[in-house]
């Protein structure tokens, strides 16, 4: 075998190849010795160069390792496919079909304020503010025996109602309400509660929810109720981003047809209030989860999300004491009395 250096060819010459190229490297320029060329200092003697043979031998070897995937790409997850934007006629779609599961799951939904005409409903919904329906519920029966009409309540002994409500909270604030209101019902709409939107809006501590709730539940005019609960499903169905209620009902109002929109407060509202808890949703016992984008915010094992669910749908009773017939849970227990926990 021959000792002399291999010069290499330049790149593209016959007979070589780019891995060829590659592992022979840049060789002495031609016309010089590599006898000439001294020696590192510091080494016994210069590194030989490859030969041909050699050099072809290791470049497939080197080509092969190059193609073989590294540690990190062998033990890399795969990327998620990035999922692509809903539009806005997906989203009507995917809305108006949750509203048509939620009407299954409940066609007993129904306002959870006992009431019995639109003064208590209205009294009912100002009471309810920052408290539960059930603590209401259990607190109007002394309220409306003691003051069954606006006029009656218009000239209670502010102390004397406040004493009453007092279990619902805030109730210095809600009394002054509740006096203000009735006294306005009393000398503008002749004792009783008018049916439209515009002059609900102008009582003393009546906002645009209550209003829709007094509507919708008292007069059959179609409104959407946006409550804590509703407002916290609807951003998590990814129907809006919206944060103030007023722009969230008008923005839902414009998904749904308007014969829909008080029912479907109600289907919401109860959802929230059974299944799609705000700290702790029963993912896993949710009968709308394929079409929920929030899914796995709460817990998913159906086991465990059974355990979560509330009222009717965890065996308890519910918030009224007074539900409609076709309520299939237990009625709530009147203030005071002794119930299992």
């Amino acid at each position: 075998m021959s000792n002399k250096p291999v010069r290499a060819q330049a790149k593209g010459s016959a007979g070589v190849t780019a891995a060829q190229n590659s592992a022979v490297g840049e060789q002495a320029p031609s016309g010089t010795s590599e006898k000439a060329r001294p020696a590192p200092q510091g080494k016994a003697s210069a590194k030989k160069p490859r030969t041909t043979k050699t050099a072809e031998a290791a470049a497939p070897a080197k080509a092969a390792k190059a193609a073989e995937p590294t540690r990190s790409a062998k033990t890399a997850k795969p990327a998620k496919a990035t999922a692509k934007p809903e539009s806005r006629l997906a989203m009507i779609r995917r809305a108006r079909r949750i509203n048509r599961e939620l009407a299954e799951v409940y066609p007993y939904a129904h306002p959870e304020l006992d009431f019995r005409n639109p003064f208590e409903l209205l009294v009912a919904t100002v009471l309810s503010a920052q408290t539960t329906d059930l603590r209401v519920n259990q607190t109007t029966p002394a309220l409306f025996a003691a003051y069954p009409t606006p006029e009656d309540m218009a000239a209670a002994a502010p102390e004397e109602l406040e004493e009453i409500i007092r279990p619902t909270g805030f109730f210095r604030a809600k009394a002054k309400s509740l006096l203000g209101l009735s006294q306005a019902l009393r000398d503008d709409f002749g004792g009783e509660v008018p049916g439209r939107l515009e002059d609900l809006v102008k009582l003393p501590g009546v906002g645009r929810k209550t209003a829709n709730v007094v509507l919708g539940n008292a007069f059959g005019v179609p409104g959407i109720t946006v409550d804590t609960h509703f407002g916290r499903l609807v951003r998590r169905f990814k129907w809006t981003e919206q944060q103030d209620p007023e722009k969230v009902e008008a923005e839902i109002c414009g998904i749904f047809p308007k014969s829909e929109w008080t029912m479907l407060s109600h289907r919401v509202v109860f959802h929230g209030r059974r299944i799609c808890h705000a700290r702790r949703p029963a993912c896993g016992a949710c009968p709308i989860a394929p079409l929920c984008p929030a899914y796995g915010e709460g817990e998913t094992d159906p086991e465990k999300a059974k355990k979560l669910l509330k009222y009717e749908k965890g065996g308890q009773p519910g918030q009224r004491l007074s539900p409609p017939p076709d309520y299939p849970g237990l009625p709530a227990a009147p203030l005071g009395a002794r119930t299992e926990a």
